[in-house]
């Protein structure tokens, strides 16, 4: 059994405006499919997020989000209804107003304002006496006065997504675009993400904000790190100044022992005068006459007798505190190679690696966070080769299928599983992690499906991602996993390909 999530939509830590060009090339990528369907199911993805239901029949969705990080955002995700669901909050009071004046209503129009980034879809919906009345959802993509507004047939507020601000934006208000902060002279802003060899514009802006919540992630991962590395330092090195003002209040030890014994000698000749005492040096050459300073209230035996004690802690503290202090230094120059290793896997961004950085096995990852070579033996997995060269691994039981995802695969790496039936999970080494070919991925699929319940099916769906799009369900049996961000392709059941 496979289960799969939706991503959240909260991607990024930089704001970035999507140009004019790019939104109106997603609008009209999107009429075709959405005008003159009806509205279904909306559902509250996150607190500015939508996914809207226009029954589509292939099971795609339209996303939309008005949050201002990354930027606000718009195209059409494919899902399953119960990932939806499992995805979904609790509806905010703007939700409910679209069920009751959208359920059901059809899209008659959906378009882009010229030179601004604000989208209108134009619905009518027919009203309880029967008649039809109409309804603008808009969608301002617009950074920070992103939002979402329900407005009547007249053009007036019903209702909004996020707080109004600003005249033609508030509730009962007649609707009017806020005002752009460049006067009309804002600079053309490059786009964030192209199509390239993705299928559609909207798969392409949703690969992307996935690439962004996994580079924000790994970030957000390594400045907790080095945050962690920073302050056992800071720990360490106040530590040793603390160490370093005892060893010096404590005093040298030997002079304590020397004046102890030189208050001895001097007792028949010393001349005390207050505060200070006048005896002979007898550890110098000449044996000059020093001057001493003692307690006035003490006796000279008495305070010889102090600094003999004074030498005692004093002799006991300096060896602890040395040992203290080389012990200290050794955990700097700890942490200090630590810092090293973690900058180096913080270059290679190597996801494994950094998420064990301070786990038990951490030696064992930093020293291979370098170029993975390939597995030379794989306990309870068939091993066949691509006709590209990619090694790909198939599990045989559950237990094996869990150890193939979740210790051997690398983030990189592809995993493929039969929809909805249960199978072997199948993964491609991707020690490169370079694009893997397209013919690659089918003959992978091919096996998934052969290697699944449904292998005497004709035609067999197989969801594909990332390994680094899965996660364990806490308490899950052996096999399941749950998917964040997937794609899917219908093939032939087949052992087509060569096996190791």
């Amino acid at each position: 059994m496979v289960s799969a999530s939706l991503l959240p939509f909260t991607f990024c830590l930089f704001t970035f405006i999507v140009n004019d060009q790019i939104i109106k090339s997603i609008v009209e990528e999107m009429e075709p499919a959405l005008v003159g369907r009806s509205m279904g199911k909306v559902f509250q993805l996150a607190r500015l997020s939508l996914g809207f239901d226009f029954r589509t029949g292939d099971g795609r969705y339209l996303f939309l989000s008005v949050e201002p990080q990354p930027s606000p955002r718009m195209y059409l995700i494919a899902r399953r209804v119960r990932d939806l669901e499992k995805q979904s909050l609790p509806s905010t009071s703007f939700v409910m107003t679209l069920y009751k004046r959208l359920a059901g209503a059809k899209l008659v129009a959906l378009k882009k304002d010229e030179n601004d980034r604000i989208v209108r879809f134009s619905f009518l919906a027919e009203t309880l006496a029967g008649e039809e009345q109409g309804y603008t959802l808009v969608a301002q993509l617009t950074g920070r006065a992103g939002n979402l507004l329900l407005l009547d047939e007249r053009g007036y507020v019903i209702d909004t997504l996020r707080p109004p601000r600003g005249e033609g934006q508030e509730i009962g208000d007649r609707y009017t675009p806020p005002p752009d902060p460049t006067g009309g002279n804002a600079p053309h802003a490059s786009a964030p993400f192209e199509r390239g060899t993705h299928p559609s514009l909207s798969e392409a802006a949703e690969d992307y904000y996935a690439t962004l919540e996994t580079e924000r992630a790994f970030k957000a991962l390594a400045a907790n790190a080095r945050a962690r590395l920073k302050k056992e330092v800071t720990q360490r090195l106040k530590l040793r100044k603390h160490l370093e003002d005892d060893l010096k209040n404590h005093g040298d030890a030997e002079t304590h022992k020397r004046i102890g014994e030189l208050l001895l000698a001097n007792i028949a000749t010393a001349e005390r005068r207050g505060t200070s005492v006048l005896v002979t040096d007898y550890y110098a050459e000449d044996t000059p006459r020093i001057e001493l300073e003692i307690d006035e209230h003490a006796t000279l035996q008495e305070e010889a007798a102090r600094r003999f004690t004074r030498y005692g802690k004093a002799r006991r503290a300096s060896e602890e505190i040395a040992r203290k202090l080389a012990e200290i230094e050794k955990e700097l120059e700890l942490l200090e190679t630590r810092q090293s290793e973690l900058e180096s896997i913080v270059e290679d961004k190597d996801e494994a690696a950094l998420d064990n950085f301070f786990g038990e096995k951490k030696k064992e990852v930093l020293k291979s966070h370098g170029k993975r070579k390939p597995p030379e033996h794989v306990p309870g997995a068939r091993r066949y080769k691509s006709s590209d060269g990619y090694e790909i691994l198939v599990g045989r039981a559950a237990r094996d299928n869990d150890h193939l995802t979740f210790r051997v695969a690398r983030p990189y790496d592809l995993w493929l599983h039969a929809a909805d039936y249960p199978g072997s999970h199948v993964i491609i080494l991707n020690p490169t992690r370079k694009e893997i070919p397209h013919c690659t991925i089918i003959e992978a699929a091919q096996l998934a499906a052969s290697f699944s319940q449904a292998r005497r099916d004709g035609k067999v769906d197989v969801h594909y991602t990332q390994r680094k799009f899965l996660s364990k369900p806490k308490g899950a049996a052996p096999g399941l996993v749950r998917m964040s961000s997937f794609r899917s392709i219908t093939v032939e059941p087949r052992e087509g390909i060569e096996r190791i």
